[in-house]
């Protein structure tokens, strides 16, 4: 008899694979030693990352003698980087966007420029079609948009490798005029490294991949504004 085991790749071991996740059929009685050698028999370039790879079983960590139980989720993934140098914020919240006490987060002793874009609920729109704005309302669906902020955070730091920290903020919730509603900071040893460009790109990305929606209200109603980026499979 055989069973289907669910198998996720994070990090390295995802770029060997080529892919998120697979199945796996596993006679009854199959370890993570097991899975392992089976893997290596589908995909041989994973032998040396499932060396050292962690794995976890339901959200648990699990070791090489361990038995698959029925509906297993196995994940495999390096070594925790945990304490990083290179600290990283994304967050989705309806709390105040402390700008202050972010950018100092992602200060390091090397950090000698800061740049930060803070979105804010515009009450006067000049631009296009004038209006005013009593209020925005956003909404965000939270775990993909912190997953999508985390990504967009990983494309700033393969983009401008000399970036130290990063924070991406989003509020969400009911918004007044000239209330901060997102947040990227980037920083770096030099303001001439490319730290204003990584800013300017987070942004930008975080209007075209992060799940997030507002509802402009002025003083004849409201109406939710849609964007026009549609995201395609490499997004």
């Amino acid at each position: 008899m055989s069973k289907p085991v669910r198998v996720l790749f994070f990090s390295i071991l995802k770029d060997i694979t080529g892919v998120p996740n697979l199945e796996m059929d596993m006679p009854d009685g199959a370890t993570v030693q097991g899975l392992k050698d089976a893997l290596v028999q589908k995909i041989p370039g994973l032998r040396n990352a499932l060396d050292t790879a962690v794995v976890s079983i339901n959200l648990e960590f699990a070791f090489d003698e361990d038995p698959l139980p029925e509906k297993a989720e196995v994940a495999f993934f390096p070594p925790v980087s945990g304490g990083s140098e290179f600290p990283t914020i994304t967050l989705v919240t309806e709390d105040e966007i402390e700008i202050n006490d972010l950018v100092a987060q992602i200060t390091l002793p090397t950090t000698g420029a800061a740049c930060i874009f803070t979105g804010v609920v515009r009450g006067v729109t000049k631009r296009g079609d004038p209006h005013e704005t009593v209020r925005l309302e956003y909404e965000a669906y939270a775990p993909m948009a912190e997953a999508k902020m985390k990504q967009v955070a990983d494309e700033i730091r393969q983009k401008y490798p000399v970036v130290e920290g990063i924070a991406i903020v989003q509020r969400v919730g009911l918004l007044l005029p000239k209330e901060p509603t997102t947040l990227v900071a980037c920083t770096s040893a030099h303001r001439d490294d490319g730290v204003f460009e990584a800013a300017r790109y987070g942004i930008d990305r975080l209007k075209e991949i992060v799940p997030v929606w507002k509802k402009e209200v002025g003083p004849n109603g409201g109406a939710w504004v849609e964007g026009k980026y549609h995201p395609g499979k490499e997004d």
